[in-house]
């Protein structure tokens, strides 16, 4: 299939409608059979469960262009877990786990053409939601649901090389103590919506959220894990059950101790040892690691020793590693990668 004539290079991280998306709805206890459509618009009552009470819930993965030719997309599976959690915390229907795989096929596949050539640094992005369909005006679940799955291109996330950030340590509570933090919920990310708007006016790249109880440790930011990296080598990431369990950052610990045969640990991280570690990233589908150079807490300013022109070199090991893998240069574990 011919590619769509794109200046791939220079595509940004935004939305460009592409010819399929897959469309499943429930209603009377049960999902139909599913179909792939080209009408990209979603018609909905005034009193919808997704307006009223936030009934709504995402995930994100993308797919690539091998430097074999083939087209391949990274751990759905775990996204389609991760999704039936989020399902059941919101009391909203299963979608189930094998037939969102086959939704990511039947999507990537109708969408063939514009999946980037290899090389290109650029990606098809896949976005699966759910939401609530019916009128509901007292507070209550929906009774009826739609999933989608649409795709668009996506350019590099970092043009030009990946600089480190500079974040600060938030005023705001991302998540509370046996909240929703845990899952992928649309009123997660509305939240940090002020958030980060603040952040950005005040001269900052993102937020560091603490945990709301103690306001003593890091849990994450906005929209990504934290790793760290100790002075002796050791790749730590902040254990809480009100973070979003990552995909990629579950993967990179795979590969700092299968791969590189680094320690690799999850525990309870403080906001005072920060100042300790040697190199810091946040991980998530988009950037798979953005380094960050300096953090902020009110005034003090916690200087990575990794500094703010490039990726500390245990994170660019991390990094060229695991891109590798989803690239094709470096074999995979077994489930990892799903040729389409």
């Amino acid at each position: 299939m011919e590619k769509k004539q794109i200046d791939w290079a220079n595509l940004g991280f935004g939305y460009i409608q592409t010819d399929k998306r897959y469309v499943s709805n429930y209603k009377d206890g049960a999902w139909d059979e599913g179909t792939l459509t080209d009408d990209a618009t979603i018609t909905l009552n005034e009193c919808a469960g997704v307006l009223q009470y936030a009934q709504t819930i995402f995930e994100g993965l993308k797919a690539y262009s091998t430097e074999d030719g083939r087209v391949v997309a990274f751990r759905p599976d775990l996204n389609a877990a991760r999704m039936a959690a989020s399902a059941q915390r919101l009391e909203m229907p299963v979608f189930p786990e094998e037939r969102f795989v086959d939704a990511v096929k039947q999507t990537v596949s109708a969408n063939r053409a514009w999946v980037p050539p290899y090389g290109s640094g650029a990606t098809l992005y896949l976005r699966p939601y759910m939401f609530g369909m019916n009128s509901v005006i007292g507070v209550k679940p929906a009774t009826e649901y739609q999933f989608r799955l649409f795709t668009t291109p996506v350019g590099p996330y970092f043009k030009g090389g990946a600089k480190p950030l500079t974040i600060r340590v938030s005023d705001f509570d991302r998540a509370a103590p046996h909240g929703t933090g845990h899952i992928k919920a649309g009123l997660n990310y509305a939240m940090s919506l002020h958030a980060i708007v603040t952040a950005h006016a005040e001269g900052y790249d993102e937020n560091m959220y603490l945990d709301a109880a103690t306001r003593t440790k890091v849990e994450e930011t906005g929209g990504a894990n934290f790793l760290f990296i100790t002075k002796d080598g050791k790749v730590v990431t902040p254990k809480s059950d009100s973070i979003l369990p990552s995909i990629t950052r579950r993967s990179l610990m795979y590969v700092a101790k299968e791969y590189l045969g680094l320690e690799a640990e999850e525990r309870e991280v403080t906001l005072e040892e920060v100042k300790d570690f040697a190199e810091c990233g946040l991980c998530g589908t988009a950037a798979v690691i953005s380094p960050v150079g300096k953090i902020v807490n009110h005034g003090e300013e916690i200087c990575l020793p990794s500094g703010m022109e490039k990726m500390g070199p245990i994170t660019q090991k991390l990094y060229d590693t695991l891109t590798g893998i989803q690239m094709g240069h470096i074999p995979a574990p077994e489930g990892w990668i799903m040729e389409i």
